[in-house]
């Protein structure tokens, strides 16, 4: 899959990407298949696909604590353990040691990473849904933040770009609040969803539905990459897919930016600082840390591409000072790293579903249900308690006894107790919008240093009112319509040990996307205001948040940006 070049930096290349993620690996296809000789720069170690997927067919009992996190990585990985469950043995080593990648909460912030080749894209939870003109023009209608500087028709064409190369399944539904998309067929709802869907049609009026998710996972056919093909059902994905069934950079966007002959890709390589000429108003380069031996090297290139992940690019530009920006690239106006975001969860309800004992499915679904926005549309779905609105993911699992019961685990009992399943479970988990707020930023720390001697990342950030407001709606609805279903033992919930930025692990914000320089980062194409060929596009330029999963935004963000440049560094060599 990869070219590799360890000492180059003596070339210079027409484009460097630093960052192998959702977005990383989408700059590096486009700006490739764009002719561009392009350096791809990885602060982790390389994964190769397949190869490195040491976990995918290991069962429970081929791990020592029965995939439960050991005592040792919850010693070490102390703050991604506040997830509960990226820390889980088949799966922990995709995530960063907390010790020895450290970072500061004023309020807590729970900065959940993956340094390695392909980044998250090899642990996302793959739920892809658009953005609409509803959340777009959000901000402006509000009078909150600043103005996207784009609407749904500039990036309705990247969307079904991204779309019919990565693979999305799920079912399109005409709604305002969530355009339609280029799918592959759904995946199936089990009896007890389709229940709750039949009464939710029946029982509610104000246009809320379920629906099957939209996932990034091919059902029917292959698509590009390291011989990508269907979806096995093993819901094993957090280990690396070996089928390729899901999207990730290492099955799908970096062997293709490969097979151009047009990348080299560097891991090891911690960037640190974006080299500004003050003669050309541009950037000519990037410095990075060897990760390893700890030298220091520069790279050069006409273009650069930060898609190392919103905090991580956010740290970059802050470090890359000059006599022009003495604090930070592009911060003429103290907005970088300001109005951070996330979605809020962890609240909904639980159900008991009777009547059903007599069905099972087949398989182990790596998807949910998806019910979409239904608040704050217009007309009866106004509310005075908060603005903005959020959606639910889910669903309906049948347990089995012997998971509840411990003594079951062992013993004569097993083999009657795994024949013989338990109840049906349903659970809805809100996801909700959370607004810019300037006050919600990180900013680095040069008291305290990380191993290679850079400054940490202090986080001071929180969830504020009108999220608060939303969440007691969130709770209220899942219950109403749990119990419009019919289910027994509705229990509405709102973790507040769990409610803090940084556990949906959809942080965006900091050097966001707008009009005027005076109060945004980056410009409508990607690029900061203030040095045209930096572009910005992880998760750091989103500029309002929605309440839908954003990946599938910065892909097709990242590849109109990317198109863009290309087509700039073209015609300036016209």
């Amino acid at each position: 899959m990869n070219r590799m070049e360890i000492d180059a930096s003596n070339q210079q290349y027409d484009a460097i990407v630093v960052g192998t993620g959702i977005s990383g690996g989408w700059a590096a296809k486009e700006l490739c298949e764009n002719g561009l000789k392009t350096l791809v720069l990885e602060r982790g170690r390389n994964i190769e696909h397949v190869k490195d997927y040491k976990t995918a067919h290991m069962d429970p009992w081929d791990f020592p604590t029965g995939i439960e996190a050991t005592r040792k990585t919850k010693q070490r990985k102390y703050k991604q353990h506040r997830t509960g469950y990226t820390t889980r043995e088949p799966y922990q080593h995709f995530f960063v040691d907390d010790i020895k990648h450290p970072y500061n909460e004023k309020r807590r912030f729970d900065w959940i990473r993956g340094y390695h080749v392909g980044g998250r894209s090899l642990t996302w939870g793959r739920q892809s849904y658009r953005l609409s003109d509803i959340d777009f023009e959000a901000n402006k209608k509000d009078g909150i933040g600043v103005d996207w500087p784009v609407r749904y028709k500039d990036i309705e064409p990247w969307y079904d770009k991204v779309e019919q190369f990565i693979g999305v399944s799920g079912e399109n539904l005409g709604l305002k609040q969530l355009p339609d998309q280029k799918l592959l067929k759904p995946m199936n709802l089990n009896c007890v969803e389709n229940h709750l869907k039949e009464k939710m049609n029946k029982n509610f009026d104000d246009g809320r539905t379920l629906t099957i998710g939209r996932v990034a996972h091919i059902t029917e056919g292959k698509k590009p990459g390291a011989g990508r093909t269907t979806c096995q059902y093993r819901d094993r994905c957090m280990r690396g897919c070996p089928y390729g069934a899901y999207f990730s950079s290492n099955s799908s966007t970096l062997p293709t930016a490969a097979s151009t002959g047009n990348m080299t890709l560097r891991p090891h390589a911690i960037v640190y600082e974006i080299i500004y000429d003050e003669k050309t108003q541009q950037a000519t380069g990037v410095k990075i840390i060897d990760a390893k031996t700890k030298q220091k090297k520069e790279y050069k290139a006409k273009v650069i591409f930060l898609c190392a992940s919103a905090m991580a690019t956010n740290a970059i530009l802050l470090q890359s000072k000059s006599r022009r920006f003495p604090n930070g690239l592009g911060n003429d106006n103290d907005q970088l790293g300001r109005n951070l975001m996330d979605h809020h969860f962890w609240v909904g309800a639980t159900a008991i579903a009777d009547g059903f004992e007599n069905k099972y499915y087949k398989g182990r679904r790596a998807n949910g249900v998806y019910i979409p926005r239904f608040r704050n549309l217009g007309g009866r779905t106004n509310t005075k308690q908060f603005i903005r609105g959020y959606g639910y993911q889910g669903g309906a699992t049948r347990t089995s006894i012997s998971d509840m019961v411990a003594e079951l685990k062992y013993g004569p009992q097993l083999k009657e107790a795994i024949l013989k399943p338990g109840q049906w479970k349903v659970d809805l988990l809100g996801f909700g919008e959370t607004l810019p707020n300037r006050n919600n930023r990180m900013y680095l720390n040069y008291d305290k240093r990380d191993n290679w001697g850079l400054p940490t990342i202090t986080f001071d950030a929180d969830f504020g009112e009108n999220e608060l407001a939303m969440r007691k709606d969130m709770k209220q609805q899942a219950e109403n319509m749990l119990k419009a279903a019919g289910f027994k033992e509705v229990k509405g919930y709102d973790m507040k040990d769990k409610r803090a930025m940084g556990l949906g692990i959809h942080e965006m914000g900091g050097a966001r996307m707008g009009y005027d320089p005076k109060t945004s980062i980056v410009n409508q194409y990607n690029q900061v205001h203030t040095c045209k060929n930096v572009y910005v596009t992880d998760g750091a330029f989103m500029t309002s948040s929605g309440c839908q999963n954003p990946s599938l935004t910065y892909m097709a963000f990242t590849a109109r940006a990317a198109n863009h440049a290309a087509k700039q560094l073209k015609t300036k060599q016209s």
